[in-house]
């Protein structure tokens, strides 16, 4: 298992995140067909409610999306995605909330930090050619995420010949392309993609060797939260009623390494965190 030091940091616009104990990142999807919570939150004032709900819960960031990435899903224009994030983003912000936006697109994530988002959540990884441009402008947090093909397609028939090795080399590649156009890499994190084309086989040996990724020395983020994965292991198909699952993955994602969770129920899944992290380090302080 690998720990981080207590003095490690995720770099954000403005904001040093301190990662000596793990970090929530509370999902605000403004989309109509997220996997899980999809219509819900689509009109400004629920998402935002919602985000300023899941900040009183113990969020320590908020990762405000406006298009969804679940298998199959249909791409959204710039305009649109910028319609649906830009107030939410805005509000958040001026309630005093840190916010990511969860975007492949660079003018998305250019006019969500104008809205005052500190970080891009790329789950394409710099896709966009311009992304890392933009990260670096503007000193933001960067999240690059391993994704095997696009979400029409990415769970058509997934395969690795190794899939730690290819998902570390993949990461660790993406990484040192941003810090070449100028990201500082105390800026960078990274997230190895569970369930964005990967089976259920990959996403759980991708958790059980975790350590292999937070050894790369960059802030790991892990997003397991009401996956399909748990469902076909638990039995659980409605997303809703993943949250017992998803609390026990993000429990042994901390014990392995992870410095960053993303999920949906903030509640539960800072607990799971906090003990585990208590268990690990001997202490409950």
């Amino acid at each position: 298992m690998s720990s981080p030091p207590v003095a490690r940091i995720w770099r954000l616009r403005g904001f040093d995140l301190m990662l000596d104990r793990p970090r929530i990142m509370g999902v605000v999807n403004v989309t109509p067909d997220s996997f899980s919570d999809g219509g819900e939150f689509l009109d400004a004032d629920a998402a935002i409610g919602h985000g300023l709900r899941l900040v009183e819960e113990g969020a320590d960031l908020i990762d405000v999306g406006g298009e969804s990435t679940r298998p199959g899903a249909a791409a959204v224009s710039v305009d649109e995605e910028l319609d649906r994030v830009v107030a939410v983003v805005e509000a958040l912000t001026a309630a005093g909330a840190l916010v990511s936006i969860d975007t492949s697109k660079a003018p998305v994530a250019d006019g969500a930090i104008e809205a005052g988002a500190v970080a891009i959540n790329d789950v394409t990884a710099l896709g966009d050619p311009d992304m890392a441009a933009v990260a670096s402008r503007h000193k933001v947090g960067l999240v690059l995420m391993h994704m095997q093909g696009r979400p029409q397609t990415m769970q058509t028939e997934p395969s690795y010949d190794d899939v730690v090795g290819e998902v570390s080399g993949f990461l660790v590649e993406r990484a040192a392309l941003a810090e070449a156009a100028g990201v500082e890499r105390s800026g960078i994190a990274i997230d190895p993609g569970i369930g964005f084309g990967k089976t259920v086989d990959h996403n759980l040996l991708l958790l059980r060797d975790l350590g292999v990724l937070a050894d790369l020395g960059y802030p790991l983020l892990v997003g397991t939260s009401r996956k399909s994965f748990l469902g076909k292991v638990t039995g659980r198909f409605a997303p809703g009623d993943r949250d017992l699952a998803s609390a026990v993955s993000v429990a042994l994602a901390v014990e392995r390494g992870a410095d960053i969770v993303r999920v949906h129920n903030v509640s539960a899944c800072r607990e799971a965190a906090l003990l585990t992290l208590a268990i690990v380090r001997g202490s409950g302080g």
